[in-house]
């Protein structure tokens, strides 16, 4: 992490006269150049690296039913996640997958650290993805460092324009994918030929390509460090027991660089052979043998390069590994850390965390085929018409949320004798939402025995089916009667 650069005042002059002190607040952020590395844990990183972009690339190509299967279209105010049909009246189910993705993260927090960082966020994702095209044109670390250093030459400018190039590429395809789950992606496509845009595609392809660039190509580990609020309260998901990337200093100290035949015990020496490599391949550039810091993704790019180290050392594996501090501190085993893991505080995010899941899950399992939202007319809220008979007009918003055409029995009721006028029974089309003018009257006698104000009606909207199976399904929806003085 930068910190200040404070220069000390200088001293008093021959005269007496105090020079002023020069304090500058902001110091030039050090590149990182993060050499390669492989390993069991880089293979993981690699697996969800593809896995997540298979998924996000790929998704909007997908049909389903004759149409884009993951579609977000705001201007019709419909969402189509495969044979899910959602209005803006189902944000409920959204705010349930919310909530699940915070208690997972709560969950794998405090079993096994910032897991997410280091391996599935979005910003590791993409900065693992340009770190590679980075090496593909510039080399590794050292071939990268010479090169910077390097005066500029046509070999320099060929490989960091090759690289801006890939970069630029793969940032706007990225922003055209994204705009692709709110514009049908077959549609954006067509006009990308074209250019077809309109204003606000355009916006969002820019806008996310560049993001994507930007904090992929340069921010890269500054975005993990100081805009990212994770970094920040994740201590507070922390104990003892929470598997964390940790150097064992009892095994590593006194460290030194040594020969592979060195006698240890004779030169007083640990494991750790001080070669640095931790930090050379660590993408936040911290050394983590100075303990636990807040800039650790848990990448455990670390644990990769360092267990290399000690094959070629023949030395036992596991100087730097995921551990506890209990473990740590009180030579736990492995087999007691994992049981330990298991704690109330662990048991208690799993337990609500398949609680949500449940019921989230439950909700789209019996969620209604059809919704029905009842809006009282504001132009006429109570009038008189014909023999004094008193009438209230109510506007119906009918909506279809499956993908089969649907007849609906439209049935008002709560005072005697009332009637209704306009459609009663109607036909919606695949995904249609539509609104429907009910007026609705009770005779004069009625209405001045109810008196004046309001009073509780329902309108009962019924799903028809076939002629076996009359009546499928049923919504029944609240409103008021108004009886005007």
């Amino acid at each position: 992490m930068s910190e200040f650069a404070v220069k000390p005042a200088a001293p008093a002059d021959a005269d007496g006269d105090g020079s002023a002190a020069l304090v500058s607040l902001y110091q030039k952020q050090k590149k990182i150049y993060a050499r390669a590395v492989s390993g069991w844990f880089a293979g993981w990183r690699w697996a969800l690296v593809w896995g997540t972009q298979l998924l996000f690339y790929g998704l909007p190509w997908l049909e389903w039913n004759a149409r884009q299967a993951v579609l977000f279209d705001l201007g019709a105010r419909r969402f189509y996640i495969f044979g899910l049909v959602l209005y803006p009246q189902d944000f409920i189910f959204l705010t349930g997958l919310l909530i699940i993705s915070a208690y997972a993260l709560f969950l794998f927090t405090a079993v096994a650290g910032r897991l997410w960082c280091g391996f599935a966020c979005p910003q590791t994702v993409y900065t693992e993805i340009f770190m590679w095209v980075e090496r593909r044109f510039e080399g590794d670390r050292m071939q990268r460092m010479k090169l910077d250093d390097a005066p500029w030459s046509a070999n320099k400018v060929l490989r960091k324009s090759g690289k801006q190039v890939a970069w630029l590429a793969i940032g706007l395809w990225t922003g055209f994918t994204f705009v692709g789950y709110f514009t049908p992606i077959q549609t954006l496509w067509a006009s990308a030929m074209t250019l077809g845009f309109g204003p606000w595609e355009w916006f969002w392809v820019l806008f996310y390509g560049f993001a994507t660039y930007g904090n992929a190509g340069y921010m890269r580990e500054q975005v993990c460090k100081y805009m990212c609020p994770y970094a920040r309260f994740q201590s507070a998901m922390f104990d003892k027991d929470t598997l964390i990337i940790s150097y064992d200093p009892d095994r590593g100290e006194p460290r030194g660089t040594r020969g592979r035949k060195t006698d240890l015990k004779a030169a007083n020496l640990g494991h750790c052979i001080d070669c640095g490599l931790c930090v050379q391949v660590c993408p936040t550039g911290i050394d983590i043998r100075k303990g636990l810091q807040y800039e650790c993704i848990g990448c455990a790019a670390c644990i990769d390069v360092c267990d290399g180290v000690m094959d070629k050392m023949q030395y036992p594996r596991g100087l730097i590994r995921y551990d506890t501090q209990n473990g740590m501190e009180q030579k736990l085993g492995r087999a007691t850390e994992l049981k330990r893991i298991f704690r109330p505080r662990v048991i208690g995010y799993g337990v609500v965390l398949l609680l949500i899941c449940a019921g989230l899950l439950t909700a789209l399992l019996l969620r209604s085929p059809f919704r029905v939202d009842v809006v009282r007319d504001r132009g006429t809220l109570a009038r008189i018409v014909d023999d004094g008979w008193v009438e209230n007009v109510y506007r119906l918003q009918l909506m279809n949320a499956t993908e089969s055409p649907q007849r609906l029995r439209i049935h008002a009721a709560g005072l005697p004798q009332m009637k209704q006028q306009g459609q009663d029974r109607l036909d919606l089309a695949p995904a249609e939402a539509r609104w429907v003018a009910i007026a609705v009257r009770v005779p004069p006698d009625v209405a001045m025995q109810a008196g004046t104000g309001s009073h509780a009606i329902t309108f009962d909207v019924t799903l028809l089916g076939e002629k076996a199976q009359p009546v499928r399904h049923r919504l029944v929806e609240k409103s008021t009667f108004m009886v005007p003085r």
